[in-house]
């Protein structure tokens, strides 16, 4: 079939674009990461003498490197409409954040749609594949104290230890407050046919948008991070729910991320920008974790009940393009996603700036050595 001359420009004006943005992002991240590590390293007497201080301007600092991934998708008209409950109410507590994992754009999308939810982003603890380590951002994660976990049977007791090791270490002492993992354990079009064969082993219900979660991670995450006589049982009262909410994990966020036409956008589409504008669609669910049961079967139980019900509400999405309401109530609201444009170029600038910064300082350092 012949191409139009308007079908050659079109093609010719997306490939200009992608090209252009893949050079400002490398651009990007050339200037920013470097930046990020070196203001740490020079800060590394204040960690000595104030700790929590130091933490807090590595936090600010990284939602800022967080913002700038965030802006490739916004400049590219990739936003985010937001269902079900108002996460902002608990953004000061400790919560785990339960999330469905199709593609790398989740990851990307969490990024931004977070961006505008208090403190949440430079607190917040990720857990993702190892092999996340290897790339550009892995040096800030290290560094964030994020855990790199190995997926599969041989590596799954080891490192659910080291994961509780990791928590105990890391979690309060740099006070974190939320904590992201996805339980499915690898992306959808991955796991699906797995999930599937072992929930008909099982006499478990067939999924076709979700995969049966994992137990192990969120496991050691409650029983690590939840204050005693608090998950799966009666916190005992006002008094004990106070006392305790400062010390322990709050909330459990079951986050379901739908994607229009159940077509999820990955990291390169991020990057580039050659799909077109898209509004990703997550619902937000919020249970107190003292509602969570403790034992291990009641809680297998209680998460597979989470994914059957984002099976479900993905279902009603792809059949009717939105979400459905609450129980209870007749209409879903939706809240649409913003980010400021002069803060994102804000934030791009002072990167920039700040590369200029260190390249002027190591010529001047290495001119007066040599």
């Amino acid at each position: 079939m012949a191409v139009t001359l308007e079908q050659a420009r079109r093609v010719g004006y997306t490939c200009l674009k992608a090209l252009l943005r893949f050079a400002f992002m490398v651009a990007n991240n050339l200037v920013a990461i470097p930046s990020y590590v070196l203001y740490l390293i020079m800060l590394q007497p204040l960690r000595m003498l104030d700790s929590k201080s130091f933490w807090y301007i590595e936090g600010v600092l990284f939602k800022w490197l967080l913002a700038m991934v965030a802006s490739w998708g916004w400049w590219a008209g990739y936003t985010v409409v937001e269902w079900g409950d108002d996460v902002k109410a608990v953004s000061e507590d400790e919560a785990m954040v339960l999330v469905n994992h199709q593609a790398t754009g989740d990851v990307c999308t969490l990024m931004m749609c977070l961006q505008d939810k208090g403190t949440v982003v430079r607190q917040m603890m990720w857990l993702m594949d190892h092999i996340f380590k290897y790339t550009n951002f892995g040096i800030v994660s290290l560094i964030h104290g994020d855990f790199f976990i190995r997926q599969g049977r041989t590596h799954r007791d080891q490192q659910l230890v080291l994961l509780k090791d990791h928590l105990e270490k890391y979690y309060r002492s740099r006070n974190r407050k939320w904590i992201v993992l996805f339980p499915e354990g690898g992306f959808l079009r991955k796991r699906r046919e797995t999930s599937q064969a072992f929930a008909k082993k099982n006499n478990l219900p067939f999924l076709k948008h979700v995969t049966l979660p994992r137990l192990g991670a969120t496991q050691v995450i409650l029983k690590t991070l939840v204050a005693p006589q608090e998950n799966g049982t009666p916190a005992g009262g006002d008094t004990v729910i106070k006392e305790s909410k400062a010390k322990g994990l709050q909330w459990v966020i079951d986050t379901t991320i739908a994607y229009p036409r159940g077509e999820p956008i990955d990291i390169q589409t991020w990057i580039l920008g050659y799909r077109q504008p898209t509004v990703t669609h997550v619902h937000y669910r919020i249970f107190p974790v003292k509602d969570v049961p403790a034992e291990p079967e009641a809680l297998t139980d209680w998460l597979y009940q989470r994914f059957i019900e984002k099976e479900d509400l993905l279902t009603h999405f792809y059949e009717t393009g939105a979400f459905p309401p609450p129980k209870g109530q007749t209409k879903a609201i939706s809240r649409e996603m913003t980010l400021s444009n002069l803060w994102l170029v804000g934030i791009q600038s002072l990167a920039f700036l700040s590369g200029g910064m260190w390249y002027c300082i190591f010529q001047y350092l290495y001119h007066c050595l040599f």
